[in-house]
């Protein structure tokens, strides 16, 4: 009875090693997907926080379309344009602070 428990427990072993193999090797397999599937759920944040910005702002989403509407679609895009030079600026600069232990907000 002990050698047949011995082969068990070694049988038993065996296939817990070939297991845990098994699952390190499809980890490393999943990783590309574990990658394209985080993208995918920031993307999915950013934009359900966009949601809940206009939401509960909606007084910014009345202006902006006063804006659209009210100035000439050109200058509103000059300004867009300018707008977003300025806060890839203010990304760069704070990215720089950080790298270098600094805080700016």
């Amino acid at each position: 009875m002990n050698r047949r428990l011995d082969e068990i427990l070694v049988k038993r072993g065996r296939l817990l090693e070939r297991i845990a193999a098994q699952r390190a090797e499809l980890g490393r397999q999943s990783q590309p997907v574990v990658m394209a599937l985080s993208r995918v759920d920031r993307a999915v944040g950013r934009i359900r926080s966009g949601v809940s910005f206009v939401k509960s702002h909606p007084a910014w989403v009345a202006i902006a379309m006063t804006a659209l509407i009210a100035f000439r679609p050109s200058r509103l895009w000059r300004w867009t344009r300018r707008g977003f030079s300025v806060w890839q600026i203010w990304r760069t600069v704070r990215s720089r602070f950080m790298s270098v232990g600094l805080s700016l907000l």
